[in-house]
C-alpha cells in the first residue's frame, strides 16, 4: 500500500504539496519524520532512491525543479512506487508551471493538488494494473537513515536546518520602508548628477576635485547598495547596512562646501532611515511543516 505522498521543490526542499492522510500510526508518523530530513537535501541526490525505516519504505524520485516521495510498506514493488512517484511529478509539472514553483513562499501552497495525489494514489492502490513504467537510465540508490542523519545534522531527534539566505523570503515591504526607498532612489539621483557634472566642468582643468567627484560616486553606490539589502536576503545585513551608512556619511562630510549642512543632514538622515528598515525587514521562515 501506498501510505503517503509530498511533492516539494528541489532546490530547497520547501514542501509544495501533500496527501491529507491521517495514519496514527507511531511506525508511520516515524518515518514522516524521516522523510522530513530527506527533503533538505534531495538536490545533493540522485535523480531516484529509496531508505528503509522499519517495514515501511521512503522512495524519491527527482525531475526539473519538484522532487515526490512517498511512503508505502515495504512489501510494495519498487517499480510500481517510482512509477507513482513519475506520474505525481507529470502531473504536477502540467498543473503548475516552473515560476509558480520558484516564487512560491509558504508550506503547501499546492494544497489543492491533494486530490490528484487521492486519485493517483486510489489507482496505484486499488487498481486492477497500475500502470507501471520502469526508466533504465536511472537506477535508484539506497540511503542509510545515519546518512539522512549526519547531513541534516539532527541530535537527540531534533533536526537542524542550514539554510542559505538565498533560500529566505523577505518580510512584506512596509509603508515606512516604501518612503525610505523612494528618498533614497532620490539621493541616488542626485548624488551621481552632481558626481557626472563635477567631473565634467573639473576635469577640462585637471584633476583637483577627483576626490570630491570619487565622493560622489561612492555616495551613490553606497544608496544602491543599501536599495538592494532592503530588497533581497543575505548574509551579514546588519553589518552592512551600518557600514554603508558610514560610508554615507564620510562621503557627505567631504563634500561639505559643495553641500551644506542641511543637505548633508537630509543625506545622512535618508542613509539613517533605510539602514532601520533593512534591519526591521527580516527574512521569513518558510520551511515550518503545517503538519500535513
Amino acid at each position: 500500500m501506498i501510505l503517503y505522498a509530498r511533492v516539494v521543490r528541489l532546490q530547497d526542499g520547501l514542501p509544495l504539496s501533500a496527501s491529507t492522510d491521517f495514519h496514527q500510526n507511531q511506525r508511520v508518523l516515524e518515518c514522516r519524520r524521516w522523510l522530513r530530513r530527506l527533503c533538505v537535501d534531495l538536490h545533493q541526490r540522485p535523480a531516484r532512491g529509496s531508505a528503509l525505516v522499519g517495514d515501511l519504505s521512503i522512495h524519491f524520485c527527482s525531475a526539473g525543479d519538484i522532487s515526490s516521495l512517498t511512503i508505502c510498506s515495504s512489501s510494495y514493488q519498487a517499480a510500481a512506487a517510482f512509477s507513482f512517484l513519475e506520474e505525481l511529478i507529470w502531473e504536477f509539472s502540467s498543473s503548475y508551471n516552473s515560476s509558480s514553483i520558484a516564487l512560491a513562499s509558504r508550506p503547501y501552497a499546492f494544497l489543492e493538488f491533494d486530490s490528484v495525489i487521492q486519485r493517483v494514489k486510489h489507482n496505484f492502490n486499488y487498481g486492477t494494473s497500475p500502470p507501471i513504467r520502469l526508466d533504465p537510465s536511472t537506477a535508484p540508490v539506497s540511503v542509510k537513515l545515519e546518512e539522512l542523519g549526519e547531513a541534516n545534522g539532527t541530535a537527540n531527534g531534533h533536526l537542524t536546518r542550514h539554510l542559505t539566505p538565498a533560500n529566505h523570503r523577505m518580510s512584506p515591504v512596509s509603508g515606512l520602508g516604501i518612503l525610505s526607498m523612494t528618498l533614497n532612489i532620490m539621493c541616488c539621483a542626485l548624488s551621481l548628477i552632481r558626481g557626472m557634472h563635477l567631473a565634467e566642468n573639473s576635469f577640462q582643468d585637471g584633476y583637483e576635485n577627483a576626490g570630491k567627484v570619487l565622493a560622489f560616486l561612492m555616495a551613490f553606490s553606497a544608496s544602491i547598495f543599501q536599495c538592494y539589502l532592503y530588497l533581497f536576503s543575505c548574509r551579514a545585513r546588519t553589518l552592512k547596512a551600518w557600514v554603508l551608512l558610514l560610508v554615507l556619511a564620510l562621503c557627505n562630510l567631504h563634500l561639505y562646501g559643495l553641500r551644506n549642512l542641511w543637505q548633508i543632514g537630509f543625506h545622512v538622515f535618508v542613509g539613517f532611515l533605510s539602514a532601520l528598515q533593512i534591519m526591521a525587514r527580516r527574512p521569513l521562515d518558510r520551511h515550518r511543516d503545517c503538519g500535513v
